[in-house]
């Protein structure tokens, strides 16, 4: 028999299927992250066409049988996202945020948070400028994107003393396993820290997303906020995000 199920959700990845299907990755706002297939979205006489892109945000009807898998029987654009797939960099940047949400929010658990820090992610960069950054990995709006699911997948970065030994400023260095900054006792093996990073990932989690250009990280301290955020992935979750060596 099954049911239906109705939800918010962002698209974060589409596969081909067959002929004519494509399976769907996508983020609710009820369940999690959920995987769907898309019957017949390949045709050109397909309903659902467009609305199922990548990034796109919309209202989806469910049904969900005995399977893994739900099958999408009616969708609605609420943000199409359009022009973030139409510019080259700005595509890269949101495909990172994709990715960091696949990886990072992997189980069928709903989380309002998150799903509003994605849709909020994807209305600044529809209003963002292309090329901020020499690449998009450094882009500040990304970097901001990143830390903060960190933060709400419980691995917020600790800056404000010492994450070894609890000593004050001035720190040396950042240690992922630790989960913070170190002093120059602790540093050890730690990742190299300036004080441009520290200010800059200090700023990028303390501002709204829209803000995220307005934090002065300058070539440095973005290289570093970049490093934390990879050697986070790496400790807390055993993974590497293939899109940030775009």
């Amino acid at each position: 028999m099954g049911r239906s199920v109705k939800t918010q959700a962002v698209v974060l990845r589409s596969m081909r299927l067959g002929e004519a299907d494509r399976v769907l990755h996508i983020y609710t706002l009820d369940r999690g992250r959920i995987g769907a297939v898309a019957k017949g979205i390949r045709k050109t006489s397909s309903r659902f066409g467009a609305r199922l892109e990548p990034l796109s945000h919309v209202d989806l009807m469910l049904h969900q049988g005995g399977g893994e898998l739900l099958t999408v029987t009616g969708v609605e654009l609420v943000r199409s996202h359009r022009l973030v797939r139409e510019d080259g960099y700005r595509l890269n940047v949101g495909l990172i945020g994709a990715e960091a949400m696949l990886r990072l929010f992997s189980e069928q658990e709903g989380n309002a948070r998150a799903f509003e820090a994605l849709t909020k992610f994807l209305d600044a960069l529809d209003e963002a400028e292309a090329g901020r950054a020499p690449r998009p990995a450094l882009d500040p709006l990304i970097l901001s994107f990143q830390l903060k699911l960190l933060w709400l997948a419980g691995y917020l970065p600790h800056l404000g003393s010492c994450a070894e030994c609890g000593g004050p400023p001035p720190f040396a260095g950042y240690s992922a396993r630790s989960g913070g900054v170190v002093c120059p006792a602790c540093a050890g093996q730690a990742l190299p820290l300036s004080n441009a990073g520290l200010l800059g990932m200090d700023g990028l989690l303390r501002r709204p997303l829209h803000e995220a250009t307005a934090v002065e990280l300058g070539d440095r301290g973005a290289h570093e906020c970049l490093d934390v955020v990879r050697a986070s992935y790496e400790e807390h979750g055993g993974f590497r995000l293939r899109t940030l060596s775009a």
